[in-house]
């Protein structure tokens, strides 16, 4: 759902509308809370805090598929490294 003006709460206004802006939450409209006229925190209802979440570790999975698939074609194709070559490659990164 969209952002509208209605869901741009300045920081001193959520202290007296708290209950009211978590029922408007809950109903699936997300708050953003600005302090001085500028974003400062997101008032998101927990469900779909933890979708976020959830979002996120599948996100971090497949990157670590990717590599991996990565790394096997790289095997297949004779794309291999020494321990040797790696620490070297690894002293020249560490030494930038």
């Amino acid at each position: 759902m969209p952002l509208t003006s209605e869901d741009i709460v300045p920081l001193n206004q959520v202290r007296a509308r708290l209950t009211d802006l978590a029922e408007e939450v809950r109903a699936g409209h997300e708050k953003i809370i600005t302090r001085n006229g500028r974003s400062y925190v997101a008032l998101v209802d927990a469900r779909r805090l933890d979708y976020y979440h959830r979002l996120e570790r599948e996100h971090v999975h497949l990157i670590l598929l990717e590599e991996a698939a990565r790394g096997l074609d790289d095997v297949s194709a004779g794309r291999l490294m020494s321990v040797a070559e790696l620490r070297a490659k690894y002293r020249r990164v560490r030494k930038r």
